[in-house]
């Protein structure tokens, strides 16, 4: 009987809940300003919300860790989009209601955070756990969707808030939050392959005593750093340091990064069974450098901007073909070794941010302009491609001695 069941139904609920992700992570940055002036948000304040989704989603992944293998996958799942919906519907309703709007802010972020990060956690090892030849591909496919979820709320919440005017932001969570519910509901229904039986798992301290499995957490961190650097500051790195007009710096930044990555990871996704991961994993490692490097050091602009969007489509296959290569290296590490690799790429995703800002304001310090210290910031940042690279040479190493 088994082997009759179709598991169709499965992936696309996974698919739709990385479209869930994509649009849980990014609806809040597209409404920051509508938040400035409706409600006085500070700058402050919006660098503390960006912080407190950053710590909530760091503890839940390590919650995550502990607990998700005991409640099972379909209980976690249907809890992450419970928690999603509900986070999208309070953004869209608490702030107009609390005496402080900051406060409403605050708690929608954090029970929106909860739904995003258990989402992480939770369906890579379900698409890992389904029948498939090409399991490196499915992921990469899977993780692709989260790239269009980001594309669909940038694009279709900037052009509604054009259409319906700034008065009716709130009106875009609630919308936004139907597909979470609906997924709810799919993941109560779908069927799931069982968890790893707890004794036969594989230990997290043995683990951490593998050269790969530390390899591949340093993999996973730079992976973060190399995506986040890049999708956040291309859009004042094209404005600031390379003349262009903003609207223009937002469609040829963050937004085509976005759609390079999405179709890095579905062309992989779709022919990704042909191709070796690790060599793929090495050359896409080369020309995530090359396009840190490129984006800096080029005076032309559209060739600059070119090489921002272009590393979205270098930096596609890290996230997804890292969980890949470990799942198949320790096919029984179980949800706990997914919430590892999700802490160490969430810390990466804030440090890669942070240390671009970091090296643009010393260069600033210097007295240089401000051209010129956007260009050192992003010289800087690429530093984690290249470490990027030399973790992918150790893990050939190590594998060949293992």
């Amino acid at each position: 009987m088994p082997e009759t069941i179709s598991y169709k139904s499965t992936r696309m609920a996974c698919y739709r809940g990385y479209i869930v992700q994509g649009i849980v992570n990014n609806i809040s940055p597209l409404l920051f300003v509508i938040f400035q002036k409706e409600f006085g948000v500070s700058y402050a304040m919006i660098s503390s919300l960006i912080l407190f989704n950053f710590v909530t989603q760091i503890l839940v992944d390590l919650l995550c860790v502990r607990f998700v293998d005991k409640m099972g996958y379909r209980a976690a799942a249907v809890m992450a989009h419970v928690c999603s919906a509900l986070g999208l519907t309070l953004l869209g309703l608490l702030p107009r209601v609390l005496p402080s709007p900051f406060a409403g802010l605050a708690i929608a972020t954090a029970v929106s955070a909860i739904g995003g990060g258990m989402v992480e956690v939770i369906i890579s090892p379900i698409i890992d756990s389904l029948p498939s030849d090409a399991k490196d591909a499915k992921m990469s496919l899977l993780h692709s969707f989260y790239c269009w979820g980001q594309v669909a709320v940038v694009l279709l919440t900037t052009l509604a808030v054009r259409l319906l005017g700034e008065g009716l932001w709130w009106v875009l969570p609630l919308f936004w939050a139907l597909l979470p519910a609906y997924n709810c509901v799919a993941f109560a229904t779908v069927p799931l392959r069982p968890t790893v039986p707890e004794e036969e798992k594989s230990p997290l301290k043995t683990l951490f005593r593998s050269g790969v499995f530390i390899t591949a957490m340093m993999l996973m961190l730079c992976a973060g750093a190399s995506e986040l650097a890049m999708s956040q500051w291309s859009s004042l790195f094209a404005e600031k340091a390379l003349g262009v007009p903003k609207v223009m710096g937002d469609l040829l930044g963050p937004c085509l990064f976005a759609v390079f990555m999405g179709i890095g990871r579905t062309i992989y996704g779709i022919w990704g069974e042909k191709l070796d991961l690790n060599r793929a994993l090495l050359c896409t490692a080369c020309l995530c450098a090359g396009c840190y490097l490129g984006a800096a050091l080029f005076s032309i602009p559209l060739v600059s901007l070119l090489c921002c969007s272009l590393c979205g489509f270098s930096i596609s296959l890290m996230w997804p073909g890292v969980l890949s290569a470990t799942a198949a290296a320790y096919p029984k590490g179980g949800t706990a070794m997914f919430g590892v690799l999700a802490v160490c790429g969430d810390i990466g995703c804030s440090l890669g941010p942070a240390l671009t800002g970091a090296v643009s304001d010393i260069a600033l310090g210097l007295g240089r302009g401000e051209q010129w210290g956007l260009k050192a910031g992003m010289l800087g940042a690429a530093l984690f491609p290249m470490v990027l690279i030399l973790c992918l040479l150790l893990s050939r190493r190590f594998q060949k001695t293992a």
